[in-house]
């Protein structure tokens, strides 16, 4: 039995000599595997073997079988051409971060139309964003990923920000005005910082929030580290280090 949904291509391994497997994030079964057979072959340099790109976001019809590990794709289209996001350095670079953090998070193959909404509506914003959204991009993604997968970050009253000195407690996600007893925080600086990127309630609004250099590079590191106390076998994401230094 077929089904058409969307999906967003997260990563694209070599299979074999001429096949791939290819994991996307799919509108309808959350995320899947598919094994695409032949797309390597010199003649084949074209169709899907073009669209099978990470961060594409492509028009499936797909057979699937829930007692399978691996599915099959059938058609494939453009669902939608980006103008910059896979050409440009920066914003590929901000690409690849934002999928291998989405595909670490993921850890069932559970459909979350809400998410797949998000994810798609923040690939298309970073392809059309300013240089300042841009440069913010990659922290917005990584403060509003959580609320999908039940550890965000709890927001205080105003009052408390702008009265105390305060904490950003990474264990806990949430901020406190007394200093942790453990060493997983962030305060001062930092932690107004993110503050103020979690009331973005969109990425336009990032034009409005400065940071310097050391501050993203900081705060970057700092989420890296909340997504590891919070996702069983997380680990590290192999792209940060790129992307600090793209994006600077």
């Amino acid at each position: 039995m077929t089904h058409k949904t969307k999906g967003i291509v997260l990563r694209v391994i070599k299979y074999g000599e001429t096949s791939v497997v290819a994991t996307l994030y799919t509108e309808l079964f959350g995320i899947q595997t598919y094994l695409v057979n032949g797309v390597r072959k010199v003649q084949k340099k074209s169709g899907i073997a073009i669209m099978l790109q990470p961060g594409a976001i492509l028009d499936l019809e797909v057979y699937h079988n829930n007692s399978k590990n691996m599915q099959r794709i059938k058609e494939a289209n453009w669902s939608v051409i980006y103008d910059h996001l896979l050409s440009d350095v920066i914003k590929n670079s901000i690409l690849t971060y934002l999928l291998e953090l989405l595909f670490k998070s993921l850890k069932q193959p559970e459909p979350n139309a809400d998410l797949f909404y998000f994810c798609e509506d923040a690939l298309l914003s970073l392809d059309k964003a300013e240089n300042q959204i841009t440069a913010n991009f990659a922290l917005y993604f990584s403060l509003q990923l959580p609320h999908f997968f039940g550890f965000k970050i709890h927001s205080p009253e105003p009052k408390i920000i702008n009265e105390n000195e305060i904490y950003l407690d990474l264990a806990e996600g949430g901020f406190i005005t007394d200093k942790p007893s453990h060493h997983h925080f962030i305060q001062g600086d930092l932690a107004h910082k993110t503050y103020e990127l979690l009331m973005v309630m969109h990425p336009n609004e990032l034009n409005e929030i400065k940071l310097n250099k050391e501050t993203r590079r900081n705060l970057l590191i700092a989420y890296q580290q909340y997504y590891a106390l919070h996702l069983n076998d997380f680990g590290q994401i192999r792209s940060l280090k790129i992307l600090q230094e793209v994006i600077g």
